[in-house]
């Protein structure tokens, strides 16, 4: 399909675009000759004849790379052409990570996926996770300090971000490093970066709580209204979070006649059933 472009250099005629060239549709001048491609780079396969676009993985922040680096595959030669491609692929990774922050960002972004996976936590929670390890690089926050608990922290972060209701000791349960990593790196970043964060709503784990404890919706939505009173009665400052949207539920379980125990609660809430006890006590 031919396009109209500008006038000739030579004889001022109009100038044509066909294919990848564009040439003079009097004297037969080639203008300019392009052999790039500038069209969508993705593939429909729906309609693959009429529609033959074609792209590559998108960009992302959970690599060091944001995912832009090819990856040597694996074949089904022997011997030495097997030995041959196994150096290339060993070479070919060598090159990716060139420096010790793309190596320390490799290790990290590693661990912050399996978190993600570990704890089904999404995609919004790995990006800014790994965002935030990249500013605490960008900072000097993380030398000296554990990778690990920087990895962990992140995660913590972003989920309080987020709005998802993860405790620490349920990160540190799942991560490789310990409360006291977890805690300096948090507190790195607090005190340097000004995190978004403030104290846990416990309405947010009620539904997991609820949901954990197959009971019913009637309960879930007694359990935060009686989460809506313990804010206006001063209930929840200074106590722990998970113990009081836990209590909430024990509560709201009992007035809609649920057989539940303080044990069974407290259990899934990973408190003691004292706390369960004496939340309750309080809001009655």
């Amino acid at each position: 399909m031919s396009t109209t472009c500008d006038a000739c250099p030579e004889c001022d005629a109009r100038l044509t675009a066909s294919g990848d060239e564009t040439v003079c549709s009097e004297c037969g001048l080639v203008v300019r000759a392009d052999r790039i491609d500038h069209g969508p780079e993705w593939r429909n396969f729906a309609d693959d004849e009429t529609d033959p676009r074609r792209t590559g993985a998108p960009l992302t922040r959970s690599r060091h790379d944001r995912g832009l680096s090819t990856e040597i595959g694996h074949t089904r030669e022997t011997g030495r052409k097997r030995r041959q491609w196994a150096r290339l692929r060993r070479q070919h990774t060598r090159a990716r990570i060139s420096t010790k922050r793309e190596r320390n960002q490799v290790y990290a972004f590693t661990e912050i996926r399996r978190l993600v996976s570990v704890e089904s936590l999404g995609d919004r929670v790995r990006d800014h996770a790994c965002s935030l390890f990249t500013e605490s690089q960008d900072a000097g926050l993380i030398q000296g300090r554990s990778l690990e608990g920087f990895a962990a922290a992140t995660v913590y972060v972003a989920c309080r971000v987020a709005g998802v209701a993860r405790t620490r000791d349920e990160i540190v349960a799942a991560a490789k490093a310990d409360h006291a990593e977890l805690t300096a790196a948090f507190d790195a970043m607090n005190r340097e970066l000004g995190l978004p964060v403030g104290p846990i709503d416990p309405v947010e784990y009620v539904p997991r709580f609820v949901s954990e404890l197959a009971y019913e919706t009637a309960v879930e939505r007694r359990a935060r209204e009686y989460v809506e009173q313990a804010h206006e009665r001063g209930l929840v400052a200074g106590r722990n979070p998970a113990g009081v949207a836990a209590a909430c539920v024990y509560a709201a379980a009992i007035d809609e006649g649920v057989d539940c125990t303080q044990r069974a609660v407290a259990r899934v809430a990973d408190v003691t059933a004292v706390t369960i006890r004496n939340t309750y006590t309080d809001l009655e």
